[in-house]
């Protein structure tokens, strides 16, 4: 069985090189999240990993908190955040079950390419909801493999049990809007790029 930290940190140096594979999603999503973002914002993100997107909104935001279980990934992301200067972006090594955080301490939270890697989805989602302040929103970018690749359901425990993949969770798309609603989150933005495994949602807690 794979331990996830030192999965991670295995990846992160090859992680922070890879090209950003889709650009014109990928700032379709910069431009989509920044239209819910303002200056005295209080920001949490989990699954942070080099901190590529921490950086790209810190400038709109009051602070971001940004966590994630590999040291890794971290301290890549503190050399980026050094080099630019950034003083608004906090990391914590810690996985989103273990960090501690009151209820209602944040205005947005942040998952992105994160959810489909938890052993639980639903318990995590709730915990988000709990944590947002009223009318907070709960931006995510998740991988929904059961959409379009069922058959990884199978493939998934077998790379887990040997050491080539970490935890990876299939479900579909309509799953992960039901897990959103079930727990208090109404839709605000759903949207997938062409050919795309990955699905954007903007989630907002009732105020």
């Amino acid at each position: 069985m794979v331990n996830a930290s030192k999965f991670w940190d295995r990846m992160a140096k090859g992680y922070a090189k890879r090209p950003i594979g889709d650009e014109d999603a990928y700032r379709k999503k910069l431009q989509i999240t920044r239209e819910y973002l303002k200056p005295d914002m209080e920001v949490l993100e989990f699954g942070c990993g080099t901190g590529s997107a921490a950086i790209a909104h810190a400038a709109y935001v009051k602070h971001i908190q940004a966590t994630d279980i590999s040291a890794k990934m971290l301290e890549i992301a503190q050399s980026k955040v050094d080099a630019a200067n950034i003083e608004n972006v906090t990391f914590e090594q810690s996985s989103i079950d273990e960090f501690a955080a009151p209820d209602q301490s944040f205005d947005a939270v942040l998952a992105l390419n994160i959810l489909h890697l938890l052993e639980d989805r639903n318990e995590v989602i709730s915990r988000v909801h709990r944590m947002l302040n009223p009318g907070g929103v709960f931006v995510s970018n998740t991988v929904c493999l059961a959409d379009t690749m069922n058959i990884f359901r199978f493939i998934a425990p077998v790379g887990e049990f040997l050491g080539l993949l970490p935890l990876v969770n299939v479900f579909t798309t309509q799953g992960l809007v039901e897990s959103l609603t079930s727990a208090g989150f109404e839709i605000d933005q759903q949207w997938r790029p062409p050919k795309a495994m990955t699905v954007f949602i903007v989630a907002r807690k009732a105020g």
